[in-house]
């Protein structure tokens, strides 16, 4: 098992740097469907790529990570950006968005697990720390675009995508699997998850509804969840 303050893996920082940028584009993605300007890309993007980190920090006590070093800020400004200038006219980026979230979600998971398990933190809280950091920058994302949070309103799995990658990495450390096939493991199962949601509009739902493919009745979703649905 990880033992508290041991370094981040190499594996791990590639993982994070990428996970901070497809949440950094899916960010400004977002910002584009709203015609935001260029402070709006870079705010709603750079939010997106570090806020789930950032909460996890302030609930493990941890001094904030890019208060210190500000390589990973600076390199989610430069994802949102570059999604500002690079982007076309057509802003009907929805599916964009979805998959780069997706992705951004599988890694994360197991990010945040793993700085989890890094600081001691009982099996329990690292999995759902993993949950918190995958999460949290899009609940962020969403809030200053006037959504409805896509956690609890696009009615497909996705708090539970990345606590299946969290759980799984967990698992297979507390296992001795070693680290690298464990983060592959865990991020494709969460992946693997999220894509067959997108896919096959895989639904969850109230007692009695737990699992459809297909959305609900118009009529039970008239909340806003078909606008962040896929």
């Amino acid at each position: 098992m990880l033992t508290p303050h041991e370094p981040l893996s190499t594996s791990i920082l590639v993982m994070m740097y990428f996970g901070e940028v497809v949440f950094a584009v899916s960010g400004a993605l977002t910002a584009a469907r709203y015609r935001m300007d260029i402070v709006g890309y870079a705010m709603v993007g750079t939010v997106t790529g570090i806020g789930g980190g950032t909460i996890r920090d302030l609930l493990l006590g941890r001094t904030v990570w890019w208060t210190e070093d500000p390589t990973e800020l600076l390199l989610c400004l430069t994802a949102s950006l570059a999604t500002f200038f690079f982007i076309r006219h057509d802003i009907s980026h929805r599916k964009e968005m979805i998959w780069a979230d997706a992705l951004g979600l599988s890694v994360f998971g197991v990010v945040g697990c793993y700085i989890s398990l890094q600081q001691g933190t009982p099996f329990v809280i690292a999995v759902f720390m993993g949950m918190i950091t995958a999460t949290g920058g899009g609940v962020i994302r969403d809030v200053l675009t006037n959504n409805v949070p896509m956690i609890i309103s696009c009615g497909q799995p996705y708090a539970t995508v990345a606590l299946l990658g969290s759980l799984c990495y967990a698992t297979l450390r507390y296992l001795e699997v070693p680290e690298i096939p464990s983060e592959a493991i865990a991020c494709g199962a969460a992946f693997t998850l999220r894509a067959y949601a997108i896919l096959f509009d895989i639904q969850t739902g109230p007692p009695g509804e737990f699992l459809r493919f297909g959305k609900r009745p118009e009529s039970n979703t008239n909340d806003g969840s078909e606008e962040q649905g896929s």
